[in-house]
């Protein structure tokens, strides 16, 4: 088993897919990695540092890549750069598939099996993998670093002889996990902060870090969380009570950092223009989702802009820019979870395409697109024609087998009156639509006591008997139904039963 990690290609990345610690428990799972002469050069990982550790470097990425089982990356590299690599080889890492389409489709027809870690789910035995939390975390603490270094003051208060230098005010937007971490290193630094998050959990997590949450705390707030812990896309009515909110605020800040994002969307617009010229000259705002189009409207990606005397801060690759730490996390994530799909025994890949965490993250296999996030469209035509003709097939032929003996004893006449009770919208509506449950369980639940009930009639035709003569007593119409009854011509015994309540008459 060859794993394969080569020098990422992307501009300004300086990341590595992994260290001298993670190669070390690579080899001790029975892999050999082959690494690309220079690839942790950005992280400060020197070449004898990777041989050290067992790894065998590469004069380039062919050399690296040729065989390969599974290659590690940080960025999405080319189907072109992965053409000598073994067939259907695993290529890890964090693919950004949202709004790339068709480098998702192009590695799917290079037969690799790609695998995005940022659909990694959010359960307690995922937590060690999860890339988003590990680098976020990072972003979070050097965006109020990079914040720190462009402003021209100091943050602490501080009490000297010659006066007292007031703390600056530092807003963070958004306490997810960059926020959070954003929230404790700028109080660590002595700021006075607050910050504001659409998810109600999120209040008492910012003042448990000393912070001031800041908030329109109405219904829909109490609801904007959804069951993975994510922000839900707010309505227009509270972006606009939230704005007003955020707009008096933000004018009294020195430092806002902006870290709303919402997976596979473009970045919510949180500061305007009108915004940004309301803070004092002098003041910084860091837009942490400059990546993904920024939180504020005047973000340049990639650049450091001045408006008004603000300046704007719009990196998009910020956990890059502490390279080494950040290398050291997400390394030990991808080792976290290649090491659940090796046998250590076998000392081999062993992928159970069954499990949760394979198939939340698998993008690409077998020369096809198979998240249901991005293959969607080509299967949804297929199933819908395939369920339209099995559909009809299945709950006909239950139907008639279940209701057929139900009535075969009335007579030959009985058993046209089944077709109408056999309705096939009736069995569709209880099959698929819970709108349509309360009609379907009415009709559904007597069609399967049917079934069973020639079996255990036998044992309760008395009390049956009872019921019959009390209904002939009211109306003599009702016998008909009873003599349905002789569904128990199966079992002659049953005719001469309902003789006895007639004669005790």
């Amino acid at each position: 088993m060859k794993i394969a990690i080569v020098r990422e290609r992307f501009e300004g990345e300086n990341r590595v897919a992994a260290t001298p610690e993670t190669v070390g428990k690579l080899i001790a799972l029975g892999a050999s990695v082959a690494v690309e002469k220079g690839a942790g050069l950005g992280s400060r990982i020197l070449d004898k540092e990777y041989q050290a550790a067992g790894a065998t470097i590469a004069a380039g990425a062919d050399a690296a890549l040729k065989g390969a089982e599974v290659v590690l990356t940080v960025r999405r590299p080319t189907a072109a750069s992965l053409g000598g690599v073994a067939k259907g080889a695993l290529v890890i890492g964090a693919l950004d598939p949202y709004g790339n389409d068709k480098d998702v489709a192009a590695l799917a027809k290079a037969g690799v099996t790609a695998v995005s870690m940022e659909f990694m789910p959010r359960i307690t035995r995922a937590q060690v993998m999860d890339i988003l939390s590990s680098q976020a975390n990072l972003a979070g603490y050097q965006g109020v670093v990079e914040a720190a270094a462009e402003f021209d003051r100091a943050l602490p208060m501080m009490m000297t002889a010659a006066g007292t230098v007031r703390p600056a005010r530092a807003f963070v937007m958004g306490a997810g996990v960059a926020g959070l971490q954003a929230i404790a290193t700028a109080k660590r630094l002595g700021a006075v902060v607050s910050a504001t998050d659409v998810r109600p959990a999120a209040k008492e997590q910012v003042e448990s870090l000393g912070g001031k949450f800041i908030a329109v705390e109405d219904d829909e707030f109490k609801q904007a969380e959804t069951a993975g812990g994510y922000a839900k896309q707010m309505s227009a009515a509270y972006q606009a009570k939230q704005a007003e909110l955020t707009a008096t605020h933000i004018a009294k800040q020195d430092i806002v950092i902006t870290t709303a994002l919402i997976p596979g969307r473009p970045a919510p617009r949180l500061i305007t223009k009108a915004m940004v010229e309301s803070m004092a000259p002098g003041s910084v705002i860091v837009d942490l989702a400059a990546e993904r189009g920024g939180n504020v409207e005047l973000t340049v990606p990639g650049k450091v802009i001045e408006h008004n005397g603000v300046k704007i801060i719009g990196y998009t690759n910020v956990q890059g820019r502490i390279p080494t730490t950040a290398s050291q996390l997400y390394a030990r994530n991808l080792l976290a979870f290649l090491t659940t799909l090796i046998d250590a025994k076998e000392k081999k890949l062993a992928i159970n395409w069954d499990d949760e965490l394979v198939k939340a993250t698998v993008l690409t296999r077998d020369g096809k697109v198979v998240h249901p996030n991005f293959a969607a469209p080509a299967p949804a035509e297929a199933k819908p024609a395939a369920v339209a003709k099995a559909a009809p097939k299945a709950p006909a032929k239950t139907v008639e087998a279940k209701a057929a003996p139900a009535k075969t004893g009335a007579s030959g006449k009985a058993a046209p009156a089944k077709k109408p009770v056999a309705k096939k919208p009736v069995v569709a509506a209880m099959a698929d639509a819970p709108k349509k449950a309360a009609p379907g369980v009415a009709q559904s639940v007597p069609a399967a006591a049917e079934a069973p009930a020639p079996a255990k009639r036998a044992a309760t035709k008395k009390a049956a008997a009872v019921i019959d003569a009390a209904a002939a007593a009211k109306a003599p119409a009702a016998k008909k139904p009873a003599a349905s009854k002789p569904a128990a011509t199966k079992k002659p015994a049953a005719a001469k039963k309902p003789a006895a309540p007639k004669g005790a008459k």
